[in-house]
C-alpha cells in the first residue's frame, strides 16, 4: 500500500475540503453561532407536574409561537426545571411563551430570565481559541521531546487540518456551535493526536530496523502495521458517537456531530497527512 507515494492526492483532498468549508463561511455569512456566543436569554421555568423535554420542544414549535421563532432553542432539565436558552426576546414574547407553555404543559412557576450579553460570548470564544492554542503548544513541545521536531510539526498542522475540516463542515451545514461543540474540539484534539503518535512510534522503530529501506517505505510499511488498529478503534468509537447522535438528548447534538466530524477527520489526518507531511519535509531536507 503506496500511501506516502499518493501524498499529492490525499493533500489536494484535503485542500479541497477546506476551500469548500471556507467557501461556505464566506457564502452563508459565517458561522453559526449559538447564544453562548451571540448573547440571548435563558428562561428558567418549573412544573408543578412531571413534563418531558421533548414536550416543551414541541411547544416551542407550535403553531402558537411561530412568529416568535424560537424553534431552535435549547431544552435542558433539571429536576423539575427547564432551562430554555433562545435568542433575545422582548418581555412581550417571553410571557408569551410561558402562556403557551402552561397551557399545553400544566401549572408552572416562572423562574424568571437572565439575559446573557455576547461579552460572554467573545470571552468563551476567546477562551476557546486559547485552549486551542495552548493544546497545540504542548503537543508541539510533546511529540519534539519524544521524537524531532519535524514530527511536531507535522502533528500540529494535521491536528488545525482537523479543526478546520470540523469547522467547515458545521458552516457548510449551518449546525450551531455552542460550548458543548468546544469541547468537542478539544477531545479531538487528544484523540487524534493519540493516533497519531501510535503511527510515529511505529516509523521510528521501523527506522532502526529497515535502515537500508527509503523513508517512503518505512513510513508506508509503519502506516501498514498501525492501519488495522486506527481503524478498529475509529469505527467502534464512531458507533458509540453515532448512537448518541441518533438517541441522544438534542442539547448534545451538535457535540456528537462535531465529535463524528473530527473522529473521521483525525484518523484520516493521521494515516495521510501528518506521515506524508514528514516524509516531505524529510525528503526535500536531504535533496
Amino acid at each position: 500500500m503506496d500511501i506516502v507515494g499518493k501524498r499529492k492526492t490525499w493533500f489536494t483532498i484535503s485542500c479541497v475540503i477546506l476551500a469548500i468549508g471556507f467557501l461556505a463561511m464566506i457564502v452563508r455569512g459565517g458561522l453559526n453561532l449559538g447564544i453562548d456566543f451571540t448573547g440571548g436569554i435563558l428562561m428558567q421555568i418549573e412544573f408543578e407536574e412531571d413534563v418531558s423535554v421533548s414536550k416543551v420542544q414541541e411547544i416551542l414549535k407550535s403553531e402558537e409561537l411561530k412568529d416568535i421563532d424560537i424553534g431552535k432553542s435549547v431544552v435542558q432539565r433539571s429536576d423539575n426545571i427547564m432551562l430554555i436558552r433562545t435568542r433575545e426576546l422582548s418581555e412581550d414574547d417571553v410571557d408569551k411563551i410561558v402562556s403557551v407553555v402552561k397551557a399545553e404543559a400544566g401549572d408552572l412557576v416562572n423562574r424568571g430570565v437572565k439575559r446573557i450579553g455576547p461579552v460572554v460570548g467573545k470571552e468563551t470564544f476567546r477562551s476557546a481559541a486559547l485552549g486551542l492554542l495552548i493544546a497545540s503548544l504542548l503537543v508541539l513541545v510533546y511529540i519534539y521531546i519524544r521524537f524531532e521536531f519535524q514530527f511536531a510539526v507535522a502533528a500540529v498542522l494535521a491536528l488545525l487540518h482537523d479543526v478546520f475540516v470540523i469547522l467547515g463542515l458545521f458552516a457548510l451545514f449551518q449546525f450551531e456551535i455552542n460550548s458543548p461543540f468546544i469541547a468537542a474540539i478539544l477531545t479531538i484534539v487528544g484523540y487524534s493526536i493519540n493516533d497519531t503518535i501510535v503511527i510515529y512510534d511505529r516509523i521510528r522503530e521501523n527506522l532502526r530496523l529497515y535502515k537500508k529501506d527509503t523513508i517512503e517505505d518505512v513510513v508506508n510499511k509503519s502506516i501498514s502495521q498501525s492501519l488495522r488498529r486506527s481503524i478498529n478503534t475509529s469505527v467502534t468509537t464512531l458507533l458509540v458517537v453515532l448512537a448518541l447522535i441518533v438517541l441522544g438528548a438534542p442539547v448534545i447534538r451538535e457535540f456528537s456531530l462535531a465529535l463524528f466530524f473530527g473522529i473521521v477527520a483525525g484518523t484520516y489526518s493521521s494515516i495521510f497527512i501528518a506521515s506524508p507531511l514528514w516524509v516531505t519535509w524529510k525528503v526535500r531536507k536531504a535533496n
